[in-house]
């Protein structure tokens, strides 16, 4: 008797196969090819669907419906690594308007001042505390920062402090090699792990707390020429997945951002365009996404982008990798005239 119910399991797929062809004939009048052939389109126009529903939901119904997380109400500090310029500094302000006070961390002290006294004139209102710390420096860089942010109701963390090649560059030609390897490390990565470690126990105390952390498109794609960069986001995109899942039952919110260009600095493009918006745009666009998305490239464009991405990696791993080659080789050829030309000016 013990035998019977496996017999069953064994059995049943194999008469249910056998009764499709059957089943499809004498009540729907087609073939076992065309019956399946109407499931999978039905499954993937539901799938499709479904896509498209959560986001357009994500992006515009949730936000409108007030879905997403107040973040003053979930504590009275918020703080930004990185805040002197760019996106960094586009939370600041954005923040800032939302009433909550913030800790500014960064390495420059000029550039530091000059923010600080633009944010006492433009919101008298909030409290303003500044930490000058270089974040390419090692683990002693953060028994400070614990002793500058102790005492302090840390709602919400900006992860975004991080360095970038100055040019698409061959991995072995980095200038300064060695030194630059350990400040890309100690910035991308190790900036992310420690400033966590060190704001998410006081987030669990109160079982609430919003942590975002900024990686790049440039993780989910081929990027060879900017190889300890990509590599790096991608440690923040899986750091902050797995957090996600590990305290999403504590009251603590992970969002993880992906996105490509947006205009700064660092990516050196100076006008926005459609696939690359500015500073405040994206930022707006992803503060207002918080608790409706835990990973989100943060603007629809880059969305397509990362869409297209997936699409070519599914299809073609090898010819998506041979594009991604060709487009950062023109890069890297570019960023040599361009160091060509600047030699040339300094030696006249």
């Amino acid at each position: 008797m013990a035998l019977i119910p496996f017999q069953i399991r064994f059995s049943a797929p194999i008469l249910f196969l056998i009764a499709i062809p059957t089943i499809c004939n004498r009540i729907f009048h087609f073939n076992l090819l065309e019956f399946i052939g109407c499931a999978f389109s039905v499954a993937s126009s539901s799938f499709f669907i479904h896509r498209v529903v959560l986001f357009i939901y994500r992006n515009w119904v949730g936000v409108w419906l007030s879905h997403n997380i107040d973040l003053k109400s979930i504590g009275s500090w918020a703080v930004v690594t990185g805040c002197t310029a760019g996106i960094g500094n586009s939370y600041a302000h954005a923040l800032a308007k939302r009433g909550i006070n913030l800790v500014l961390i960064a390495r420059s002290k000029e550039k530091l001042f000059q923010l600080e006294t633009k944010m006492e004139e433009l919101y008298p209102s909030i409290k303003l505390k500044t930490i000058i710390v270089d974040f390419t420096g090692g683990m002693e860089i953060y028994k400070e920062i614990e002793k500058e942010l102790e005492g302090l109701e840390i709602g919400t963390l900006i992860n975004n402090v991080g360095v970038c090649y100055p040019y698409p560059e061959y991995f072995i030609d980095l200038p300064n090699r060695q030194k630059f390897y350990r400040d890309m490390l100690n910035c991308n990565i190790l900036s992310v792990t420690m400033m966590t470690s060190l704001i998410l126990p006081g987030m669990l105390d109160r079982r609430k707390g919003v942590v975002v952390n900024i990686s790049s498109i440039t993780s989910k794609m081929d990027a060879p020429f900017l190889a300890l960069y990509s590599a790096s986001k991608a440690f923040v995109d899986k750091f902050t997945q797995d957090l996600t899942l590990e305290y999403k039952d504590r009251g603590i919110i992970f969002q993880d951002l992906i996105p490509g260009y947006v205009v700064s600095n660092m990516s050196k493009v100076k006008a926005p365009h459609f696939f690359v918006p500015t500073a405040e745009a994206f930022v707006e666009k992803a503060l207002n996404a918080v608790g409706l998305e835990s990973r989100t490239t943060g603007w629809v464009s880059h969305q397509l982008l990362y869409a297209c991405v997936h699409i070519g990696h599914f299809f073609r791993r090898e010819m998506a990798g041979e594009i991604s080659t060709m487009g950062m080789k023109q890069l890297w050829l570019y960023g040599k005239k361009v160091q060509y030309h600047r030699s040339r000016l300094e030696k006249n």
